[in-house]
This record gives C-alpha cells, structure tokens and sequence, in this order.
C-alpha cells in the first residue's frame, strides 16, 4: 500500500506541476487531425537534421518512445510501436528497427502517430502508434554502406549492408543484405574478488573477457496487386554465429579458470499479407512461419572442476491470422479478429561435470503447443475530442510435452479491454486504459541454461508453466507545445496473478536440489514513465532538440525460498535515456550526445542472488554529408568506460536455512571505440 500511496502522490504532484509549467507553452506548427487525434508529421519537419532511413525520423518524433516489440509466440502483442503503410510488419526475426533502417528517408511521404486509435488503423493493442506512410511513386532507391569499429582491446569489426526497394505499375521490390561482425558490451577486462562471510578474500585474479557475432543476412520483400486487394510476401535467412572467451587468472590462491562458450544461431522465416476494402469493410489475412535453430556450447576448465554443457534447440511457428475491420459511420468502427498457431520445441541437454554426466530436469524434452485467440472490439468516436474503445478476447491453449517431462494441460484465459482517449484541445490530450493482460511463455523458460557452466548452479527448465497474468490500469497526460515539443507523463499499475520467477525444483524427501522458471503467486508492478521532447531554439540553440524518458519501477512478490516479500527478478528500479542533436546547416552536417542510464537488476535463486548493475553509456556522433548522397557518420561510443559489475550472493544452501558461503564479484568495463560509417545513396 505505502508503494501505491507514494506513486499516487507523485502522479499527482508530477501533473500539478507539469500543468502549471506548460499553462504558457503556445501551440506549434505541427499538423493535428481533430476527426482522428492523428498528428502529421510531413519529412520537412525532419529537414534540419537530414534523416537518412525512416529510423531516423521516428526516433526525432516529440513525445514518442520506440519500442521494437517483444518475442513471444503468436502474432498478437509481438509486433512493436511502429506501423508501415498502415499495417504491422510481418515479420519476427527481421525486427521493427532493421525493416526502418531500409527505408530511406527520400521515400517517406509522411508519418502519422496516432493517439487514441484512428479509422482503418490496427492499433495492435497500443494506445499510441506511429505509421510510416511511404510515397507510391515508381522509382528506385537504394543504399549501400560500409562500417568499421575499433575498439580499445585493438580488435577490428567490418561491416558492409547493401539494400534496395523498387516501385513499378503498383508493384514493390526490396532487397537487404547484411555481413559484418559486433562485439558484446556485456563483457571486458577487470578485476575479480570472491571473500567468505567473515571477510576473508579467497579468490583475487583479473579477467579478461573478449565476445562479439557475426551477421550474415538476407532479406526481402514483394508486394502486388492481387484479387482485389494487395498482396505482400517477405522472407529472411538469418545466420548468427557467437563466440565468448573468458580468461580467469588468478592471483590467489593461483592458477587460471577458462571458459567459451559458442553459439550457432540460424533464424528464417516467411510472411504473407493480403488485404482488400470491400467498401466499409475490410478483411486482412496474414500467415506467418519461422524457423529457429540454436546450437549452444560451452566449456569451463579450472585446477578444481571441468564442466561441459551442450543445448541443441529447434523452434518452430505457424501462424495464420484473418482480420475484419467494418465502419459503421463516422463515429463508430467494429474490429475482429482469429488467430491460431502451432508451435514446437525439441531440446537436447547434455553436461559433463568431471567428466561425469550429470542429470538436470527437463533435459531433453518436445514441446507443442496449440494456440488460439479470438477478439472482438468497437471503437467509439461521439465528438472530435472523445474516442472509446471496448473489446473482449478469448484464449486458449494446449500444451503437450514429452521426453524427460511428460504433461499436457490445457488453459483458457478471458482478456477484456477499455480505453478512453480525450483531447479537449490540440494541445493536451488524456488517455486512460484498463486492460486484462496474459503474457506468452517463453520457450526458453522451458529447459535448462547454459550459466551453469561456470557458476555449477544447476538452472533447470520447466515446461509445466501457467501464463503469468495481470489486471492494467494506466493514465497518460500529454501536453503539446511550440513547433515540436512534448511532455507525456504515464502511471501504470499491475495486479499480476501466477508471477513467472525462479523457483525450487524439489527432489525424493522433499529438498530443494535445483531451481527452475516457475510459477510463484501474486504480485504487484507499478511504474511510472516521463516522456520529454523540447526543441532549443528559444534557448538560443538553433536546430537543436532535447529529448528524454525516465521509467520508474516498483514491484513486490512473495519469495519461494524464504517466503519474505521483495521485487521481482530482473526488473530494473529505473532506466532513463536523453539524447542531444543540433543540425549545423554551414556544415553540411549535425551532431549529437546520446546518454543511456546506469541500471541494476537482481536474480533470486534457490541458493543465491546474482546482481548486476551496468553503468552509463555516453555517446557522441557527428555526421557530414559533404555530397547528398554521401553521408559520413562517426561515432565516439563508451566515452565513459561503462563497467559491468556482477556480484554473486552465494550460499551453502537454500537461502532459506544455509548460511552466506561467499560474495564473488566480477567488475569487467568494455572500453571505449570508435565507429566510422560511410553510406552512399544510390
């Protein structure tokens, strides 16, 4: 309860103050629409900064925040922030943020983001989108850009994409293709220090930790007039080899401790979407099939102990999807939609300890589920400053597994929505939604992880998980002001049922030998998010803006080890990001400061707590077109040495009874590099 009074109160405090501070802001130039609540955004207004891809753009929209979208099973809530031509992408591996990157910016007409829901536009469950509409003009455009990164261990990644999209007689072409390597800015050198309960240091060495992939990519696209209506068709093959070396010297008691770990990662995936107006009607079909196999393999060798863990694992999704959309009059719009997929998973676990085998739960397991949802919705507009929405979905699912856990079980899941979006001026608008939500479980959940091998802490998988579910209630205040600025101001709250966290794998006699994902009772989430975008001009910083978000996070769940309250694993307390840019005309050129919070989160195990806090990323770019279509970009990224910090609470038992063991800690910083990309247009 003090959590919801002290986050009522600062959402109040924060709208008091954030209406007082913009009781003087004049509203700007930017285009609103009163009959939808749709706000324009024409490629004039990104002049200034001369946007190379539609990315570009979306990320300089005032008041909006990106959001690529998640992984989960199914098409519905997969998808992100961002619509194209109206539509979602249909597409899960190929994400949000590389389908925007092959857009140039020449080829953009305008971008809408919509707020509160507008006719014809599949809000895919958000109460805000963005839609890229792309001119229809026949033509070519295209791009080719070359990249190499250096960075402080003296490594060198080169990178090269080329990508094109063709426009014809209403037809559409396009073609990426991507080969370069990346590092992992999770891992570097530094010094580790492991000590007992009583101070004692046992383990001083200094690691140093190299890690980075490789991206080999091809991807297109075909879209075409077809019986009436318009057909798109998309494909990607995507190869994703990982390596990770971790060098472990150690200085007392002496020594060394090694580990490498690989993965090869081959992603591919078709999608089709075929969509026709009947009049007021509309009907969309989507079908949908990826393919995912990830081969894993790690070794850790230390004086003590030799450990080997293998995971083959196959994913694969069938999708298909019909949408029905009819306008009954100007005011009011009925939505539907069926959805059902079929989904797989073959896993196979093996690991070595000593040489010896050694049995974890659900090693080896089949995984197939069959899923599917129903939705109806209406969608309300009375006057140009009230829409409402109310919908219902039903959701059902089989889960069967066998191998080392046989089960099958069956859920069904009730999922009613309302919204209520109010703009009493082009300035201000409130939304409001209360929502029942049910996550997708998560296959990786499903079977052990490969972490094990250097910690020797046996992290099971678990097929028999329930959906974790909550009951959503949100608020948003939205001030526009001057030509491009804005201030959002989100509270949310979440009743959560059947929290998904690590729980106690229980063997003969009842003890707790292992821990696993699991199913752990109630819970709450609160959080409460500041959006800012403020252009400079009036400060005397011509052609420059500042943008920024601030998420605050307060949850509580009942631990299944010690039985105590505390947060949930892996939820940040708090993430911010701002971000500086100025064009400079003169130059030919802009330049900006990006900065990325510190964070920490904390994961509680049968027999620790592992956490890890992260530091602030600080970035500054320049780019140069010296030609118009040559652009120049050079980034000076990490200039703050960011360092991971990952600290183990270890002790000799469950948590619950056994005493603290040890503290290991591990301080690693990346270093700083050097990023230079030339892009030419073609």
């Amino acid at each position: 309860m003090r959590v919801k009074s002290l986050l009522a109160a600062a959402v109040a405090s924060a709208l008091a103050t954030l209406t007082l501070a913009t009781l003087t802001f004049a509203t700007g130039a930017w285009a609103a629409d009163p009959s939808t609540g749709a706000i324009s955004y024409p490629p004039s207004f990104f002049a200034e900064v001369g946007p190379t891809t539609a990315l570009d753009m979306v990320m300089r929209l005032p008041g909006f925040t990106f959001d690529k979208g998640v992984v989960v099973r199914g098409l519905e809530g997969s998808g992100g922030n961002v619509l194209v031509d109206s539509a979602a992408p249909v597409a899960k591996n190929d994400t949000l943020d590389e389908i925007l990157k092959r857009i140039p910016a020449g080829s953009v007409a305008r971008i809408d983001v919509i707020r509160g829901g507008a006719p014809g536009i599949d809000m895919q469950g958000r109460t805000v989108v963005a839609n890229v509409v792309r001119k229809q003009t026949a033509g070519f455009h295209g791009a080719v850009s070359a990249t190499t990164q250096l960075l402080s261990d003296h490594r060198v990644l080169d990178g090269a994409r080329a990508e094109g999209q063709w426009r014809w007689n209403g037809k559409l072409a396009e073609l990426s293709m991507v080969l370069g390597k990346g590092p992992d800015d999770q891992l570097g050198d530094g010094p580790r220090v492991r000590t007992a309960a009583d101070g004692k240091v046992l383990i001083r060495s200094n690691v140093d930790a190299d890690a980075g992939g490789l991206r080999k990519w091809l991807i297109g696209a075909y879209e075409t007039p077809f019986q009436g209506g318009r057909l798109r068709l998309n494909g990607a093959y995507m190869a994703n080899p990982y390596s990770a070396e971790i060098m472990d010297r150690l200085s007392l008691p002496g020594g060394r401790e090694y580990e490498y770990d690989t993965q090869d990662r081959l992603q591919a995936e078709l999608g089709a979407r075929w969509a026709r107006g009947f009049g007021p009607t509309s009907l969309e079909l989507v079908m949908f099939q990826q393919w995912n196999n990830n081969d894993t393999k790690a070794r850790f060798t230390s004086a003590a102990v030799d450990r080997d863990f293998e995971l083959d694992k196959k994913v694969t999704e069938s999708v298909g999807r019909a949408n029905l959309r009819r306008r009954m009059s100007d005011h009011l719009t009925l939505e539907a939609y069926a959805e059902g997929a079929l989904n797989s998973l073959d896993s196979q676990t093996r690991f070595l300890q000593n040489r010896v085998n050694v049995r974890l739960p659900a090693a080896n397991v089949r995984v197939e589920e069959k899923r599917a949802e129903v939705s109806a919705a209406a969608i309300w507009r009375p006057t140009a400053t009230l829409t409402a929405e109310a919908g219902i979905k039903e959701e059902t699912s089989t889960i069967t597994s066998t191998g080392d856990v046989a089960l099958e079980k069956s859920l069904s899941f009730t999922k009613p929505r309302a919204t209520l979006t109010w703009a009493p001026d082009p300035s201000d608008q409130v939304r409001m939604r209360v929502e029942r939500e049910v996550s997708q479980l998560n296959f990786d959940d499903f079977i052990a992880s490969s972490s094990l091998v250097n910690t020797g802490a046996v992290l099971a998988g678990n097929p028999d998980l329930s959906p974790q579910q909550a009951w959503v209630a949100e608020a948003a205040y939205e001030r526009r002001f001057w030509k491009s600025g804005a201030v959002v101001l989100t509270a949310r709250h979440s009743d959560l049922t059947d929290v998904i966290d690590r729980a106690p794998v229980y063997g003969p006699g009842g003890v707790a030998a292992a821990d696993a994902p699991g199913n752990i009772g109630d819970g709450r989430k609160d959080e409460l998010i500041l959006n800012v975008a403020v252009p400079l001009e009036r400060m005397g910083l011509t052609s420059a803006q500042f943008k920024a978000q601030g998420t605050w996070r307060w949850s509580q769940v009942t631990d299944p080890v010690t039985g105590r309250e505390r947060e949930i694993s892996n939820l940040h307390p708090l993430d911010w990001e701002a971000h500086y840019t100025q064009d400079l005309p003169a130059l030919k050129a802009n330049w900006g400061v990006d900065v990325m919070s510190a964070y920490s989160e904390r994961a509680f195990r049968l027999s620790e707590i592992e956490t890890k806090k992260v530091d602030t990323w600080l970035l500054v770019f320049v780019e140069a077109k010296p030609r118009p279509d040559l652009i120049l970009r050079v980034e000076f990224q990490n200039l703050t040495s960011r360092d991971v910090n990952r600290i183990r609470e270890v002790y000799a038992g469950s948590r619950r009874t056994a005493p603290l063991a040890y503290v290991d800690g591990r301080n690693l910083e990346y270093g700083q590099s050097l990023l230079i990309r030339i892009r030419k247009i073609l």
